[in-house]
């Protein structure tokens, strides 16, 4: 895997992935920043949530369930002092389908965090990781 930060200006960077793939990185107005793009920190939790969602949506495809729409909402506490690391970091999904059954649901979530998403394990070594979820049944 490869990838490119590119500064433009002040604190404003461009990403481009390996895949080709490009987004804005901007630091804070403190830091010279501009307030144009996502935080560095950010995108890590965003990874994260995307890793766990393709894994939930995967997992409980393969299982056979009718997820019909996934939501992961996360909320990420950061140490005080330098380099302020995640520590606390809860995950929680909305999963919605017919006739889903929870305990699949729970099974993918757990197959996801302790198994499959690199970036939750990753983040794990720094972070205490908790996860809840709802089941939403639709017509």
């Amino acid at each position: 895997m490869k990838a490119r930060v590119k500064w433009v200006q002040q604190g404003t960077f461009v990403a481009e992935s390996g895949s080709g793939h490009a987004i804005v990185i901007n630091g804070p107005p403190e830091v010279g920043g501009r307030n144009l793009g996502m935080r560095p920190m950010e995108m890590l939790l965003l990874g994260m949530g995307g890793c766990t969602a393709v894994d939930v949506i995967s997992i409980l495809e393969k299982s056979r369930q009718q997820v019909t729409d996934c939501v992961v909402e996360l909320s990420a506490e950061r140490a005080d002092n330098p380099p302020q690391v995640f520590t606390r970091i809860h995950v929680h999904y909305l999963v919605s389908g017919r006739d889903l059954k929870e305990h699949h649901v729970e099974r993918a979530i757990r197959l996801s965090a302790e198994k499959y998403c690199s970036a939750s394990v990753m983040l794990g070594k720094t972070a205490e990781i908790t996860h809840d979820y709802q089941v939403i049944s639709v017509p």
